[in-house]
């Protein structure tokens, strides 16, 4: 058995100043052939279980390319579609292959394309016809299309939050991949796209959001059932199939599959409030962290979480941090360039006087003044070693620790949300060792954290995805959406 594989992945807020370029799938991931496999190998990532799922079967996967940015602004068409053409032509040339498997988003946007997944996957039907099985993996942050749903012959979306199953997730595309080719499954997939967008209760380890998972693992326990899944949404896209899902795999019975995508959606719309929580400022919840005492206390900033395309300079949590004059205080991460290039002329030990933050746009906030001692600086490269991409190496760019009156501060140069504390501790920072910690993360830094934290708030600051007004100019959705349109 020969199979193919390939990656675009791209989550796409259409709210963002961040642009996205090329350089922006250079310093993620912009691979080709043989390094695919030699990066991911043993890695988790959807990827890394293909990799691990051709090997246990015993099938030859080839490598095209794999190309991913962090979370930005839409694609150019031109750049888009070269990389597409790279995808393209890869698999043209590794034919004859037996299946595809395909590591996408879900929310990928470029210039001119509103569904940038269901693009790729109907060109990539285009090019190998209806007979070769494709089965693509998807984040739980996707907002699936009936273009996807038609061209794929199997999406499987993550089931955690932080997604810590991506390797399992891609071991088990290729796991349905090779009962198609040598089982004789055939799958049929069906989708109900829910009138909701997900709010912040959405952390699969806890409930309401672990009963939604339950609710998925019976369905897929029944006789017929290949797979579900539940897609949350990504909410931060201007387009007409954003919105969150439910899509169901079955053998050979779309009417079954239908019928359980329609009974699970109409269970999570029937609950739509429970998704949704409120989120306080940093200020407002300090004061109730103090008076609880909880400690290590977690400050989580929902809206300028870098892994949603937020700049990562917005300066409200720090304010908050410095006004109050914590001890024992850090912040992960402030994305500044400027800031840590006067911090590393500077040198380590030296005292600085910095303006941190607020330059990507007046939504951000303002500036905070520092007068800070240079603790350390690092090129900014590490490895993970948390239950999220662990093994897999990363760089923050040129990156500095800076510390003020007991209040630490990372400065960095790319954009990227803390999975786990390796990065930090290359900067002689281990944020264990702190009482308050503010993460610029929605949920995904609660796998290297949250089994030590003593207390978590997700909080709101103002940024370019939390406008003073209060809500977001959307002006495109395809369908009445849930809390928007209150039904």
């Amino acid at each position: 058995m020969r199979g193919v594989t390939g990656a675009i992945s791209h989550e796409t807020s259409t709210f963002t100043p961040v642009a996205t370029t090329r350089e922006s799938y250079r310093e993620r991931h912009h691979l080709r052939g043989s390094e695919i496999i030699r990066t991911f190998r043993a890695s988790n990532t959807p990827t890394g279980g293909f990799i691990q799922g051709s090997e246990a079967h015993g099938f030859e996967l080839i490598p095209t390319v794999y190309a991913a940015a962090y979370p930005s602004g839409p694609t150019p068409a031109n750049l888009f579609q070269s990389i597409l053409n790279e995808l393209l032509d890869g698999i043209r040339a590794a034919q004859p292959v037996d299946g595809i498997l395909l590591q996408l988003h879900g929310s990928m946007v470029a210039e001119g394309v509103d569904d940038a997944d269901g693009y790729i996957l109907a060109a990539v039907r285009d090019l190998v016809g209806p007979r070769v099985p494709m089965v693509a993996q998807l984040d739980i942050h996707s907002n699936v299309s009936r273009l996807m749903v038609d061209k794929a012959d199997v999406l499987i979306g993550r089931e955690t939050y932080p997604e810590v199953d991506m390797a399992e997730r891609g071991r088990e595309c290729t796991d349905v991949l090779v009962r198609i080719v040598t089982e004789g499954l055939r799958p049929t997939m069906a989708l109900h796209q829910i009138p909701m967008v997900w709010g912040t209760n959405q952390v699969t380890a806890h409930p309401p959001m672990s009963e939604a998972i339950a609710q998925l693992h019976r369905i897929e326990a029944q006789p017929g059932v290949v797979c579900g899944s539940i897609a949350t949404c990504y909410a931060l896209a201007d387009v007409p199939d954003m919105g969150a899902s439910v899509y169901v795999v079955t053998d050979n019975d779309l009417g079954l599959a239908q019928r359980y995508a329609d009974e699970l959606g109409a269970w999570i719309f029937a609950r739509r409030a429970g998704w949704h929580a409120p989120m306080p400022s940093t200020r407002e919840c300090l004061r109730d962290a103090e008076a609880k005492a909880q400690f290590p206390v977690i400050f989580a900033d929902w809206c300028d979480n870098t892994g949603g395309g937020s700049p990562g300079d917005s300066t409200g949590m720090l304010r908050t941090f410095v006004d109050a004059k914590l001890k024992e205080a850090c912040v992960l991460y402030i994305v500044d360039r400027q800031a840590v290039d006067r911090c590393r002329a500077a040198g380590v030990g030296a005292m600085v006087e910095l303006e941190v933050g607020g330059k990507s746009s007046p939504l951000q906030g303002i500036p905070v003044k520092m007068a800070a001692r240079v603790v350390a600086v690092s090129d900014g490269y590490f490895r993970y070693d948390g239950p999220m991409y662990s093994g897999l190496e990363n760089s923050m760019g040129p990156s500095a620790h800076i510390e003020q009156d007991g209040v630490h501060v990372l400065l960095v140069s790319k954009r990227e949300q803390p999975f786990d504390t390796a990065f930090s501790r290359t900067l002689a920072l281990d944020p264990r060792t702190m009482k308050y910690i503010g993460v610029k993360s929605a949920a995904h830094f609660r796998s290297g954290f949250e089994p030590w934290a003593g207390a978590i708030y997700v909080v709101s600051e103002s940024s370019v995805h939390n406008p003073a007004t209060g809500a977001l100019p959307f002006r495109r959705l395809g369908r009445k959406l849930y809390p928007f349109d209150k039904a």
